[in-house]
C-alpha cells in the first residue's frame, strides 16, 4: 500500500511540474485578440470619428457662448 501512494504522489508530482513547466502560453491565440482589438477599434473610430467631433464641436460652442 505504502509503494503505491508513493508511486501515485510520484506521478502526480510529474505530472504537475510538467504543466507548471510548459510556460509558453497561446501566443497565436493573444495575437490574434490583439489585432482584432486593434482591428475593431480602428473601425469604431472610423464610424463614429466625425460625430464625435461634431458633437465635441458643438458642446465646446456652448459652453462659450454663455
Amino acid at each position: 500500500m505504502r509503494q503505491s501512494v508513493s508511486r501515485n504522489w510520484t506521478r502526480a508530482r510529474t505530472a504537475f511540474g510538467d504543466v507548471i513547466a510548459d510556460d509558453r502560453g497561446d501566443v497565436p491565440g493573444w495575437v490574434l485578440i490583439t489585432l482584432m482589438t486593434a482591428g475593431l477599434v480602428v473601425v469604431i473610430w472610423a464610424l463614429a470619428g466625425p460625430a464625435l467631433a461634431g458633437l465635441f464641436e458643438q458642446a465646446i460652442e456652448r459652453v462659450s457662448g454663455f
